[in-house]
């Protein structure tokens, strides 16, 4: 029989604010918005189950993706939004839920308001209120986002979902080994050009204790905006071992003109308490 030596619980705290702080930051970097610039670009002719396109119809899809991103009514701003996270750590058998209402102001500030939690304090704290605490400190990065001066993208097809909208999928690879970025694909609504799903594995560990990190984000188009859907990352990392979280939202509402998000007066410390 194997016997598993329990970790001590000031290691584990140490090992769950090290990946908190430095993993998640980065990680969550990829949910910044888009801010677009257009360079060269590699295309493949072959796509999906044989279909074919030449590069001039795959760049003018990609010009597309470009104008919509640049378009500030395609954009999540102000407004409201409904979160649940869902965060795990197997090896140690613990795990939490947090539902929370995330309010954001004309100005792009960010306010939480925790409408329930059940499951682990240790997650809660060290997992869940550090994801929020990066959440609500992202900001947009020229070096993070999904544009061809950071990736060159390569034209894999059209794909029709059987159940959803028509995509165009593209793969991208980043230029450069950096941390933030990663290698995966990126999938456009076909009536939009819309961004509908990032999925891919970061190409650089921003730390010695962590070995993979795994992510996918889907979006949902409503009212003209890309809005997003959920998010699941899985990190494997040393001494902890797996660490998962998902997210999933829902109940967007656009904020006004006289919005402020001053409706949602709690901050993410309360997520920690």
């Amino acid at each position: 029989m194997r016997f598993v030596t329990p970790l001590p619980d000031m290691c584990f705290r140490q090992e769950c604010r090290r990946l908190s702080q430095i993993h998640l930051k980065t990680l969550f970097s990829l949910l910044i918005a888009l801010t677009l610039s257009l360079s060269s670009v590699a295309f493949c002719e072959n796509g999906i189950n044989g279909y074919s396109a030449s590069p001039e119809f795959a760049a003018s899809i990609l010009d597309k993706y470009v104008a919509a991103a640049r378009n500030p009514d395609a954009r999540t701003s102000s407004g409201s939004v409904q979160m649940d996270i869902s965060a795990s750590l197997p090896r140690l058998q613990k795990r939490g839920h947090m539902r929370v209402l995330k309010q954001i102001s004309r100005v792009g500030h960010s306010t939480y308001r925790v409408l329930s939690f059940q499951g682990d304090d240790t997650v809660k704290r060290e997992v869940i209120a550090r994801y929020l605490q990066m959440d609500q400190g992202v900001r947009q990065e020229d070096q993070m986002a999904i544009v061809p001066a950071n990736y060159k993208f390569r034209f894999k097809g059209q794909r029709d979902a059987n159940m959803g909208p028509s995509v165009y999928v593209f793969e991208v690879t980043p230029r450069k080994k950096r941390v933030g970025l990663f290698k995966g694909e990126l999938w456009l609504d076909a009536e939009t050009c819309l961004p509908i799903l990032e999925k891919g594995r970061l190409v650089k560990s921003p730390s010695l204790v962590m070995k993979r990190v795994n992510f996918e984000r889907g979006y949902n188009i409503e009212q003209g905006m890309s809005v997003p859907e959920y998010l699941t990352s899985t990190i494997e990392a040393r001494i902890v071992g797996r660490v998962e979280l998902s997210v999933e939202y829902s109940n967007f509402a656009p904020g006004s003109d006289e919005d402020t998000g001053k409706s949602a007066p709690a901050t993410v410390a309360e997520a920690s308490e």
